[in-house]
Parts: structure tokens; C-alpha cells; sequence
């Protein structure tokens, strides 16, 4: 009987040490498109009033962590009976991360470039609670379709592995992916709040380091609407990467049409002809709408 049980232990100690080897395998193939996924996310997580801006993270983070519950049995589920689907889904994601970049580009070159944020132009409050819960469910779509590259990329390292193991590896970097990512989002947007602290500090102590946290603090909240612009632009790019990479990473014959360009080149081409072809067909549409409305 103890024997028995030792047995059972050994073969957990087994299963968990092979499942924490994998899940690092796991974690570098899908660390690119875990820094699109950031600067997405800190981009989606910006623009709200600064007493807001926690609690709306946290209600993005929380949708973050439902989709990986909707996601994961779903990816396991296709991956055994119907592995077929899986590149269809990735396409149509691809789609919509494509449209969604694009349609962030026409918007800001439709409408004035210097516009300031609702939070600071919107006064009544309803509006601002309707428009914040629009941009969490934006956002939360967005995570979704990201999660999905990251759940398949895991899912593909332990294909060949026990059904056990599959499950332990592609949801420990799944979770991890959420923690991670929405974690080092909230040290950006309270970015301003850390480096008013060091100021404080610095005021308050002696020497020459106190003297050194004062700049440090200034820095920080000087470089916090950079920051944000920054990554405005590098979360559209990232969309548009994602959008284009997911038809030149599934489809071979895109992939040989491309080969002459480099990659990033090519996923940025193929996301704006599919996000500009899918924008254009809805402003055709509502324009359509509004013709016959008049």
C-alpha cells in the first residue's frame, strides 16, 4: 500500500516537472505575441478619468480571465475532434484585429488628431460610464482574439503530449499571460502615481540618494503622456502584426506570394488590404443606411 502510494507520488513529481519544463518551451513561443498583447492592452487601458483607470483594468482583467475559461476547453476540444477548425478560427480573428487596426487609423485621420480624451471633454457622468463600459468590452473582444493565438501557439508545443499534460502546460501560460501582461499594465497607467511618490520621498529624506529620487519621480510623470501616446501607436501596429501574421502564418500559399518581403512587411500589408477591404464594405453599408433613412 505505501508502495502504491510512493508510486502515485513519483509519477506526479514526474508529471509536474515535465509540465514546468514544457510550459517554459510554451512560454518563449509565445512571448512575441505576449508584447503585442501588452502594448494592446495598455493601449485599450488608457483614456479614462485617473480614479477610474484601476478599476477599469480590473474589469478588463477579470474578462481577460474568462476568456481563457471560454478558450481553453474549446481549444482542447477542436484540437480532438476537430483540428480542422482551428486555422478558420485563427482567420477570422485575424480579421478582426485587422479591421479594428485599420479602422483606428481612419478614425484618427477622420476625425481632429488633437482631440482630447472623453474623460477629459465629457462632463455628464452616465456618458462617461457608457462610453468607459464600450471601451472595456472593446477591449476584452480584443483579448480575446489574442488569447486565442496564445492559447493555440501553447497548445502546438504539447500536441505530441499526454491530454494531462497538454492541459497543466497551456494553462499555467495562459494565466500567466493574463497576470503577466495586465500586471505590468497597471504599472504603466499608475506610472505618474510611482514617480509622485519618489518625489515625496526625496523631499522628505537626506543624502544623495533622496537627491536622486526627486528627478527619478519628476521623470516618470513627465514621460507618462509619452508614454501613452507611444503606446497608442505601438498597440495599432501590434493589431495590425497580429491581424496580417495570423494569414501569412496559416496560409502557405500567402506566405510563398510574401516571401520577397520581410515578414513584418508582409503581415502589415495583408492586415491593411483585409482591415481596409472590411472597413470599406461598412462605411459602403452605412452610407447605404443613411441614403435611404434621408
Amino acid at each position: 500500500m505505501t508502495g502504491g502510494i510512493f508510486a502515485v507520488l513519483d509519477d506526479i513529481a514526474v508529471l509536474l516537472d515535465d509540465a514546468a519544463m514544457m510550459s517554459k518551451i510554451a512560454a518563449k513561443k509565445t512571448a512575441g505575441i505576449l508584447g503585442d498583447d501588452l502594448a494592446v492592452n495598455a493601449e485599450k487601458a488608457t483614456g479614462f478619468r485617473a480614479s477610474r483607470e484601476l478599476p477599469v483594468l480590473w474589469a478588463i482583467t477579470k474578462g481577460s480571465f474568462v476568456n481563457k475559461l471560454i478558450i481553453l476547453p474549446l481549444a482542447f476540444l477542436l484540437s480532438a475532434y476537430a483540428p480542422w477548425l482551428i486555422v478558420p478560427v485563427l482567420l477570422l480573428g485575424g480579421v478582426y484585429l485587422s479591421y479594428e487596426g485599420v479602422e483606428k487609423i481612419y478614425h484618427y485621420f477622420s476625425h481632429s488628431p488633437h482631440a482630447k480624451p472623453a474623460a477629459e471633454t465629457v462632463t455628464d457622468e452616465k456618458e462617461l460610464l457608457r462610453r468607459e463600459a464600450e471601451k472595456v468590452k472593446s477591449a476584452i473582444r480584443t483579448d480575446f482574439i489574442l488569447s486565442i493565438e496564445i492559447v493555440i501557439i501553447a497548445l502546438g508545443t504539447v500536441m505530441e503530449q499526454q491530454l494531462m499534460l497538454q492541459i497543466m502546460v497551456v494553462s499555467v501560460v495562459a494565466m500567466l499571460a493574463t497576470i503577466g501582461v495586465y500586471g505590468v499594465v497597471a504599472l504603466i497607467v499608475r506610472m505618474d502615481d510611482m514617480g509622485f511618490y519618489l518625489i515625496r520621498q526625496g523631499r522628505r529624506l537626506q543624502g544623495m540618494f533622496a537627491r536622486l529620487l526627486v528627478p527619478a519621480g519628476s521623470g516618470l510623470v513627465v514621460s507618462l503622456p509619452w508614454v501613452i501616446r507611444a503606446l497608442g501607436i505601438i498597440g495599432t501596429i501590434a493589431m495590425l502584426l497580429v491581424g496580417g501574421g495570423m494569414f501569412t502564418h496559416n496560409i502557405h500559399a500567402l506566405h510563398e506570394l510574401f516571401v520577397f518581403m520581410p515578414s513584418l512587411i508582409a503581415d502589415l500589408v495583408l492586415a491593411f488590404v483585409v482591415g481596409g477591404t472590411v472597413l470599406a464594405v461598412q462605411l459602403v453599408f452605412q452610407l447605404a443606411v443613411k441614403r435611404r433613412s434621408a
